[in-house]
């Protein structure tokens, strides 16, 4: 088995007869160690429902999940839950902080209930929020941050149990532009330090993001086009698109 994510044969329905819905129709994708991939399309074509299937947050209908070398679709809930905190990071477009905890506690939050300990999870924590850029806010509650601030701490959040895995789902979707220049900088340097990822989005400009942009339409896949490094970076699309 290679690669750290793969799905094959993947399908999820809703519905029946003339009302089904076929979310996601026989899907077969392969994520490399340390690639990073973009899956693009319009909204409701099914991106976000393979994101929740990939990363065991839905069971599919047909098909295999498998990650890190271990097949999670057949488990029980108790042991997918076991494998999406031992290998997979989440990041969604809302960022879901705890707003009773400062930045640093809802980072080591994953931690502490991986069983880390306090010091272990603090250590951590403390970390990865100089790697996003916001130890001096490690101690502030969310109502304190910018959007582009919580999401940083969101991201660093995900990374906290050093996933096989970083799944991202339209995660500059609530993000004016500057706070999405901030948040695409990370996925860039993410990808270049090796951190395998997975961004969902509708905005073909993520892309520059990516080794590799997957195209989505109607549940299956209608691209996948390998990105070479002459790509602009995410940050010079932004900021360019701007000024126009």
């Amino acid at each position: 088995m290679s690669g750290v994510v793969r799905v094959v044969g993947l399908a999820k329905h809703y519905g029946n007869g003339n009302a089904l819905v076929r979310a996601v129709d026989d899907v077969d994708l392969e994520v490399a160690t340390g690639e990073a991939v973009v899956i693009t399309g319009p909204s409701g074509c099914g991106k976000s429902t393979l994101l929740h299937l990939m990363g065991g947050l839905d069971r599919p209908d047909a098909g295999e999940v498998w990650i890190a070398g271990r097949r999670i679709d057949h488990t029980s809930e108790r042991t997918r839950a076991r494998l999406r905190r031992d290998n997979v990071g989440f990041v969604f477009q809302e960022f879901h902080l705890m707003e009773e905890l400062t930045a640093v506690e809802n980072v080591e939050l994953p931690a502490l209930l991986a069983g880390r300990s306090s010091r272990q999870a603090r250590r951590r924590a403390t970390a990865l929020l100089e790697q996003v850029g916001l130890e001096r806010q490690a101690g502030h509650l969310p109502s304190a941050l910018s959007g582009g601030q919580k999401q940083r701490v969101a991201i660093a959040r995900a990374l906290v149990n050093e996933p096989a895995v970083l799944l991202a789902d339209e995660p500059t979707g609530s993000l004016d532009s500057a706070a999405t220049i901030e948040v695409l900088r990370l996925f860039e340097r993410l990808r270049a330090n090796g951190q395998t990822l997975v961004v969902v989005t509708h905005d073909q400009r993520t892309a520059a993001t990516a080794d590799r942009m997957v195209g989505m339409r109607d549940g299956a896949f209608v691209e996948d086009v390998a990105l070479g490094p002459e790509t602009a970076s995410a940050a010079q699309i932004l900021t360019a698109g701007s000024r126009e």
